[in-house]
C-alpha cells in the first residue's frame, strides 16, 4: 500500500534557510513549500492542508512564530506544528508547548534531530504527547524568572520537560551533580504550576542531623525534647498548598525515609511527640547528586520511597555537556557581579577560551564562584586569563580548539548551515556588527574569524 506524499509547509523570512529545510525534507519524499513572511504563511494554511508545519520563531515583522502557532491552531488544527529558534529560553519553550506546538527545536539545529522530529510528527502517533500539549495550554500565563540559564540542546529539553510536568501533581526526582541547578529547576516548576502563589520552601536534607531534620519537616509538641518550649508547624504544614524541596534526599536515614513515604502515600505528616496527625496538600520535588538506584541496592535507602520519588525524573545535564552555554553564563555571572560589586569589567577572549576548555566539576556554581573571583581581582576592565582562579589556568593535555568551535559544540559539521545562520543574522541586524555578534552571543574578535573562514565581507571591510 502506497503512502499519501506528506505535505509540509516551512516558514522562515530567510531564502537560504527555506531552500536548506526544503532540500532535506524532499530528500525524505515530502512534498515541500515555503513561505517566507506570515501573510503568505497563512494564506498558504488557508488554501491547502498540510500534515506539518515547520516556522522559524523570530520573524522580521509583526507577527512572530508563536503569533503564527496560535492561528494554525484555529485554521489548521490537524497540522502539527515544529518552531525553530536561535533565541530558545524557558519562556519560549513553555510558550511553545502552552500554545499546542508538536515540538521546539534550536539553531544551529543538528539535521539528523530535525528529521526525526519530523518524522516522530507526521507519525502521529504519541497520543500521551497530545494529551500533554493540551493540558499544558491551561497552564497559568504569570511566569516569573526561573533563574535558569542556557540555549543548548539538553537546556532546551530540560525546558520543554519542566513545560510538561508544571501543572501536575506528581512528585519530581531531579538528578544532577552538585553545582548543575537543581534547585533552580525546583523552582521554575514551582513557579510555572497553578500552586506559584502558595509558598516554596527547600531544605537541604544533608546538612542536618537526623533528630534535626524530622522536627524540621515535620514540627513538633511542646515538651517532646529538651528545647521544645512550644508547639512548633514543621515545614510540610509551612509549605500547605505549595511546594516542598528536599535536596540531598539521599542523605536521609532509614527511619525517616519512612516517614517521608507516609507524606507521600497517605498525604499526612505527624509532628514529633504528637498523637495525631495532620493531613497536607504539599507537591514534593527531591533532588540528589547520589545514584538512588545503587543506593537502594546497597540496602542504604528504601526501594517503595525510590519509586514513590522517581514518578517523573528529570536530569539536570553537567555544565561539561553542554559548553555552548558556558559564554551565556559567563556573561551572566559577569554582569551580576558588576552590578554587586560596582565594579565595570568585561571578559577577554583568552579567558573565555580559558573558561571553554575547563572541565567544571563543580558545574555551574564553580562557573559562577570563578567569575566573581576574577571580577574581584581583575587589575584593568578587562578579565584576563591571569584573573582566573590558578586551577582554571592549569596546563592541559588536550588538544586546543578554536573558540567558534567550542561555541557550537561537538555537533555534526554543519559549516554551510553555521555560514547561512550568520549570513541570516547579518541581514537581520542589517550588517551591524556589534549587534550581530550579541545576538549570536559572541564576541566581535569571533565574528570576524567566522565571516573569514565563511568569506562573508563584513560591511565597512
Amino acid at each position: 500500500m502506497t503512502e499519501a506524499k506528506k505535505k509540509i509547509l516551512v516558514i522562515d523570512d530567510d531564502a537560504d534557510t527555506c531552500s536548506f529545510l526544503g532540500e532535506i525534507f524532499e530528500e525524505e519524499g515530502w512534498s515541500v513549500r515555503a513561505a517566507m513572511n506570515a501573510d503568505s504563511a497563512l494564506a498558504s494554511v488557508q488554501a491547502g492542508k498540510f500534515d506539518l508545519i515547520v516556522s522559524d520563531i523570530n520573524l522580521n515583522e509583526t507577527l512572530n512564530g508563536i503569533d503564527l502557532l496560535k492561528n494554525f491552531r484555529q485554521l489548521a488544527p490537524q497540522s502539527q506544528v515544529i518552531l525553530i529558534s536561535g533565541f530558545g529560553t524557558l519562556e519560549t519553550a513553555i510558550d511553545a508547548v502552552r500554545e499546542g506546538a508538536f515540538d521546539f527545536i534550536s539553531k544551529p539545529f543538528n539535521v539528523k534531530e530535525i528529521i526525526a522530529t519530523a518524522r516522530r510528527a507526521l507519525q502521529n502517533i504519541d497520543e500521551q504527547a497530545k494529551a500533554e500539549n493540551d493540558s499544558l495550554r491551561e497552564l497559568s500565563s504569570r511566569y516569573a524568572s526561573s533563574g535558569l540559564v542556557g540555549h543548548s540542546r539538553q537546556m532546551i529539553e530540560l525546558y520543554k520537560e519542566i513545560a510538561r510536568v508544571a501543572a501536575y501533581r506528581s512528585t519530581v526526582l531531579i538528578i544532577g551533580e552538585s553545582g548543575t541547578g537543581k534547585e533552580l529547576v525546583a523552582q521554575a516548576i514551582h513557579s510555572h504550576s497553578p500552586r506559584v502563589a502558595r509558598p516554596f520552601i527547600a531544605v537541604n536534607c544533608g546538612a542536618l542531623t537526623e533528630t534535626l531534620l524530622e522536627s524540621e519537616l515535620f514540627g513538633h509538641t511542646r515538651g517532646s525534647f529538651t528545647g521544645a518550649v512550644a508547639d512548633k508547624k514543621g515545614l510540610f504544614e509551612e509549605a500547605e498548598g505549595g511546594t516542598i524541596f528536599l535536596d540531598e534526599i539521599g542523605e536521609t536515614s532509614q527511619a525517616l525515609q519512612v516517614k517521608l513515604l507516609r507524606a507521600l502515600q497517605a498525604g499526612e505528616i505527624r509532628r514529633v511527640g504528637a498523637t495525631k496527625t495532620t493531613t497536607i496538600d504539599v507537591r514534593v520535588i527531591a533532588a540528589t547528586n547520589r545514584n538512588l538506584e545503587t543506593e537502594v541496592q546497597a540496602g542504604r535507602f528504601r526501594e517503595d520511597l525510590f519509586f514513590r520519588l522517581s514518578v517523573i525524573t528529570l536530569l539536570v545535564p553537567p555544565l561539561r555537556e553542554r559548553r555552548e552555554d558556558i559564554p551565556l553564563l559567563a556573561h551572566h555571572f559577569l554582569r551580576r557581579t558588576c552590578q554587586e560589586t560596582g565594579k565595570k569589567v568585561t571578559l577577554s577572549e583568552p579567558a573565555l577560551t580559558v573558561l571553554l576548555g575547563y572541565d567544571w566539576s563543580g558545574n555551574v556554581r564553580e562557573l559562577e564562584n570563578s567569575i566573581e573571583h576574577a571580577v574581584l581581582h581583575s587589575r584593568g576592565q578587562i578579565i584576563t586569563p591571569e584573573d582566573l582562579p590558578q586551577r582554571l589556568r592549569a596546563p592541559r593535555e588536550e588538544v586546543e580548539v578554536s573558540l567558534e568551535t567550542r561555541l557550537f559544540g561537538d555537533l555534526p559539521p554543519l559549516e554551510e548551515m553555521e555560514r547561512r545562520y550568520l549570513l541570516h543574522v547579518l541581514e537581520a541586524v542589517g550588517g551591524n556588527r556589534t549587534r550581530a555578534a550579541e545576538v549570536m552571543e559572541i564576541d566581535r574578535r569571533t565574528l570576524y574569524r567566522m565571516a573569514e573562514r565563511f568569506k562573508i565581507k563584513l560591511d565597512g571591510e
